[in-house]
């Protein structure tokens, strides 16, 4: 395996080798791409851009469908009910300020008119209070009432305990211990 014509022959196949690699090499030159990374060609970023253009429009296409279809919970309806009713109920919006009169200081009969309206709008703001008017509010029954006796009844400390003289207690006559007890202190009396 040593010998010298051994030796040549792999030395002469090395080169021979490698000069065929290089001159495939050679010839294949001009047949590669243009650009070393696929970043720096056109085609192939082009590509990669419209891949990310197109997972975005899938990722937001199901909000897109979905972002007109609303479910509503059976409550909401009530709560939006409710919620309209307490408007028309609160005093926010029920009186209507008139808008800021703008005049000359000579036209007076537009002053008039604006504190005519300005009273107008107070007594009809006042004339549904009206009602209210000598309506007293008993507190009997309002919650904090209601808590605060159940809390007095629970720190009441006559209702929690019985006291030990209060409880009806009578011994049994029959018992054996009982009878034993009566006739020791008889004899005890004897003596």
């Amino acid at each position: 395996a040593d010998a010298i014509p051994i030796k040549h022959a792999k030395a002469s196949r090395d080169i021979a080798s490698e000069y065929k690699y290089k001159e495939t090499h050679e010839k294949e030159k001009g047949h590669y791409i243009g650009c070393r990374t696929a970043k720096e060609d056109p085609k192939l970023s082009w590509a990669a851009r419209a891949m990310l253009l197109q997972n975005d429009r899938l990722y937001r296409k199901a909000y897109h469908e979905s972002k007109a279809q609303i479910h509503i919970p059976v409550d909401a309806m009530s709560v939006q009910a409710a919620k309209e009713c307490q408007t028309l109920v609160s005093d926010v919006d029920y009186r209507q300020h008139l808008h800021q009169w703008t005049c000359l200081p000579d036209q007076n009969d537009v002053i008039h008119a604006r504190k005519a309206y300005d009273l107008q709008s107070d007594n009809v703001y006042k004339s549904d209070l009206e009602w209210l008017r000598g309506i007293g509010w008993l507190t009997e029954g309002s919650v904090d009432v209601v808590k605060a006796k159940k809390a007095q009844e629970l720190l009441n400390e006559r209702l929690y305990r019985t006291r030990p003289e209060e409880l009806k207690f009578t011994s049994i006559t029959d018992a054996p211990d009982v009878v034993q007890a009566k006739i020791n202190a008889l004899q005890i009396s004897d003596v």
